[in-house]
């Protein structure tokens, strides 16, 4: 979808206005979602939307939009929004979002979809992290009332010159017509977005004496629908500020006639904006504290922070660079770190470019140098099924039984079925002293028969093991295996590892001749699996 920023769209600075930009990206996803499903299609949510360029009148704005994953009667439609000079023809990035589709046919009928016809390495690489990103979804509440307990710990806001948050309180109804619903009936989630944005804007307003600019949502949830003929009753207010942010929260409640006169409300939409100022000289603006004056309201304060501390992990996480140290392991980025961690192996494997550089009867050494970071793969043929193999693979206390470089390893906290942490310690090499990792682990099982069994591997920093002196700490950037069946009886294992200067010695080694730790380790491993695959 194409549009051109007109007057009409834009706000007092020329800029697009976000209500116009949020109502086209709901459309352009919708479009693809039901070019997918065949019948109607309603917004379920919207994921966090990061704001990173705005659009001037007389530009153009494109938003591309595609069917990531189905599941059931829902998809996950992936939107990128960016912005083109017409005059330099300069291309920029607005924002990178993901939305939930609801397949709703007419009537009672239930519709199966259809699956996704995967046509590129990167449909193949969107479908496995769109399941990823569900289950960040699906435990986000969960999360959010960890981290909101951590929080409570603080003392709200006793600042004499606070301004009270019940000042910023703003009510509006807007009744819906049929430009603003489908054929059948139901308003659009692009439209209802919009007039949030509308009346968060409003809010934050009353705060900073200036005119707010959207920079982020915090989640579009839909809880039901509203329908031509409803009255929509939008309550914003702003929790909590942040020096030069802002966040609003919005309730939206929907009336029938007939609900309207008995005061009995719907609740069908929540979410929460960020906002930031500028001044005149286009200086980002301070905002002044908030004081909550209500049960409420304390909660709405507390909740702003966790929901900052859940929105800064999962940005450092996922825009940090590779060669940046290990992240913590905590409350609020847990399901980043494993996302990432999975995400990053299978974006690993799927590049282009791999060149074998060492050729053994079950073993090949591959390479991949992309400007100064280099990777390795190690390929195994192994003669068991791929189910064992990762079974074995997935429990790295069998590593001792066949890579040599492993001393000890134990678990030090099993977070799930899917994802354990390991502390491992590996010997000494030339003269120096052992090293010990902390590593994050997740296992995956192919989403399709195609695809692969997944281990990914990368590090992390534990309150429960702190580095020691007696051990050099060494980071793991990227690793893991890829188990792809070949057939009922074989798999082809293959182990990556984006090498690190811990790995470096080995790799110089076994590239140059002078040793073939790489190879030994690899062939001990396919004795390994095949031993214990017969026991099977």
């Amino acid at each position: 979808m194409c549009r051109t920023v007109l007057p009409a769209d834009s706000g007092p600075r020329g800029e697009l206005g976000a209500g116009p930009l949020l109502r086209w990206m709901d459309a352009a996803a919708c479009l693809a979602a039901e070019k997918h499903a065949g019948v109607s299609c309603v917004t379920a949510s919207m994921d966090d939307i990061q704001f990173e360029e705005a659009a001037r009148v007389g530009q153009i704005i494109a938003i591309r939009t595609k069917v990531n994953r189905e599941f059931q009667t829902l998809m996950e439609v992936g939107i990128k929004v960016t912005v083109q000079d017409v005059l330099t023809n300069a291309e920029k990035i607005v924002s990178v979002a993901y939305a939930t589709y609801e397949a709703k046919p007419v009537g009672a009928e239930k519709i199966e979809l259809k699956p996704i016809e995967l046509q590129s390495e990167e449909d193949h690489l969107e479908y496995f992290l769109a399941l990823e990103r569900s289950i960040i979804r699906m435990g986000y509440l969960e999360v959010f009332q960890k981290v909101i307990q951590e929080s409570n710990s603080e003392d709200p806001c006793e600042d004499k010159d606070a301004v009270s948050a019940e000042h910023t309180h703003v009510q509006s109804t807007e009744l819906v017509l049929p430009p603003h619903a489908n054929h059948h009936g139901n308003t659009f989630g692009g439209q209802i977005m919009a007039w949030m944005q509308t009346v968060a804007s409003i809010s934050a307003s009353r705060l900073c004496r200036s005119r707010p600019i959207l920079k982020a949502v915090n989640r579009f949830g839909f809880w039901g629908p509203s329908f031509v003929g409803d009255h929509l009753i939008f309550n914003a207010i702003v929790n909590n500020t942040f020096h030069s942010s802002v966040e609003v929260g919005v309730r939206v409640e929907a009336y029938s006639c007939g609900e309207w006169i008995q005061e009995q409300p719907r609740h069908i939409c929540s979410a929460f904006l960020t906002f930031s100022a500028l001044d005149d000289r286009g200086e980002p603006l301070t905002f002044p504290r908030v004081r909550p004056t209500t049960q409420v309201g304390v909660r709405r304060y507390f909740g702003a922070i966790a929901r900052r501390r859940i929105l800064l992990s999962s940005k450092c996480i996922l825009s940090a660079k590779e060669d940046k140290p290990s992240d913590a392991w905590e409350t609020s980025n847990q399901a980043y770190l494993n996302y990432k961690n999975v995400a990053a192996l299978t974006l690993l494997a799927g590049k282009p470019g791999w060149g074998i550089t060492k050729t053994l009867d079950d073993v090949k050494i591959w390479t991949h140098k992309e400007g100064d970071v280099l990777s390795f793969k190690v390929e195994m043929q192994v003669k068991v099924p791929s189910h064992v193999a990762f079974s074995l693979l997935s429990d790295f206390r069998l590593c001792q039984r066949w890579d040599r470089h492993y001393l000890a390893c134990e678990v030090l906290q099993d977070v799930s079925e899917r994802e354990k942490i390991y502390h491992v310690i590996s010997g000494p090499t030339a003269g120096r002293q052992p090293k010990d990792f902390v590593i994050l682990v997740s296992q995956r099982e192919p989403c399709q028969p195609q695809m692969p069994y997944t281990v990914a591997v990368r590090s992390v920093t534990h309150r429960a093991m702190p580095p020691r002196p007696e051990y050099s700490r060494s980071e793991i950037l990227c690793a893991g295996f890829q188990i792809h069946s070949t057939s009922s009886s074989c798999c082809t294992v293959c182990y990556f590892n984006q090498v690190t200067s811990g790995v470096m010695p080995y790799l110089t080694a076994n590239l140059t001749g002078s040793s073939k730790s790489i190879e030994d380790t690899a062939l001990d491993c396919i004795k390994f699996l095949e031993l214990e695959g017969s026991k099977c």
